[in-house]
């Protein structure tokens, strides 16, 4: 009977059974043992995925650099060239890396609509009124002074910034001037010294279409009848036949203004020079005094039938109808120069020669004649000064 520690009862090892040694299978076996072979194993992954892209963008940069007609980078040479050697180096390698048949890089698309610049603007266009435009919004809109709408449109608006009106049409100049409708018998030099220009100035503006060889002589130039010339930078000058001067002494100087004019001659109260507001109201509700765009007063909000009272002492020496876009109007002369005068009235509540005091009521507001709503329009004269600003007098 064999012993039981014989060498025949004894488990084989691996080793001894033949069985080869696997060092990754114990390590992988030590890794589950440790909990941390799912980690090892992402990064593992995450590392040959690395290594692999590198690889592929490696062949890649090869391949585009052979398509392109250069070659790989080589190592330098123990001996760098000279200059020249380089130059004519570089010369070569230009010439065999950029075929004449085939462009290099990227190819701009080049596109057969070409976009101009936009040009000035030399002819005259037409605009339709919109509700709620006004002179001065018109003017901003294609970058004019007011007074230029107003000289462009003398012949229908007749210089009163109120005449405008929704769906009227209105000719635009394509700059600051006037504009000029010819007439027979005139004469360019004539013309232009009115309007403060030369007649070159006419003459030579490419939106006049005028021809200097064909005119002939400038003072019976070869111009029809009715054609409108643009005069770039002249000025006109405004008619005062709406409201003239009307003295105490001669208020009959408006009888063409219309049938609101008084007759005779008046004497009474003198004014203290010191003007209320004529309005309850402090504020405008349309045009403020501007004497460029022909406005000499201010437009104070107001609603109809709100009273009008007298800015000052004085005479009445026009109540009623202006026939020249005022409406009921009354104005009042206080002496010493001075008048005062209130427009756009729903009624007149004084006549002609009667004394008023400051402060009396001598009308309503209203929106009669060339207005776009009711509002005083109130307007403030001196002999010496002119059309003020009421803005400086009020108090």
């Amino acid at each position: 009977m064999e012993s039981p520690n014989s060498p025949q009862n004894e488990e084989p090892n691996e080793a001894e059974s033949g069985a080869p040694d696997r060092p990754l299978q114990r390590l992988w076996a030590r890794l589950l043992s440790l909990g941390i072979a799912d980690r090892v194993l992402r990064v593992a992954s995450a590392l040959f995925t690395a290594l692999l892209l590198v690889g592929v963008l490696l062949v890649l940069s090869r391949f585009y650099a052979s398509a392109s007609g250069s070659t790989p980078a080589e190592p330098l040479p123990a001996a760098a060239p000279t200059p020249t050697a380089q130059a004519a180096a570089l010369s070569a390698i230009q010439k065999d890396a950029l075929p004449a048949a085939e462009p290099q890089g990227i190819v701009p698309q080049v596109s057969v609509h070409t976009i101009l610049p936009s040009r000035g603007r030399t002819e005259l266009l037409t605009y339709v009124i919109q509700p709620g435009d006004t002179l001065f919004s018109i003017a901003e809109k294609f970058g004019l002074k007011p007074e230029s709408i107003l000289w462009g449109n003398r012949y229908t608006l007749g210089d009163d910034p109120h005449m405008i009106y929704p769906g009227q049409e209105l000719l635009i100049l394509p700059l600051d001037g006037t504009l000029h409708r010819w007439s027979a018998g005139e004469g360019l030099n004539g013309v232009a010294s009115y309007y403060g220009v030369t007649a070159d100035a006419i003459v030579n503006y490419p939106g006049n279409h005028l021809n200097a060889a064909s005119l002939g002589d400038y003072a019976l130039p070869n111009i029809a009848p009715g054609t409108l010339l643009i005069v770039p930078g002249g000025k006109g000058e405004f008619p005062d036949w709406r409201t003239p001067r009307i003295t105490r002494e001669d208020p009959a100087s408006a009888v063409n203004v219309g049938p609101g004019a008084c007759t005779g001659s008046y004497d009474g109260v003198m004014g203290t020079l010191n003007f209320i507001w004529p309005v309850p109201s402090r504020y405008l509700s349309g045009y403020d005094y501007n004497p460029e765009a022909n406005h000499f007063g201010i437009d104070i909000h107001g609603e109809i039938g709100d009273p009008v009272s007298a800015a000052d002492n004085g005479v009445v020496v026009y109540a009623g109808w202006n026939d020249w876009g005022y409406g009921e109007m009354i104005v009042i002369d206080h002496g010493q120069g001075w008048q005062t005068l209130y427009a756009h009235l729903s009624t007149v509540d004084v006549s002609c020669g009667q004394e008023v005091y400051q402060g009396d009521i001598i009308g309503t507001v209203g929106t009669t004649g060339n207005s776009s709503g009711p509002h005083l329009h109130f307007e403030l004269r001196s002999d010496d000064y002119g059309r003020v600003n009421p803005w400086d007098f009020l108090q």
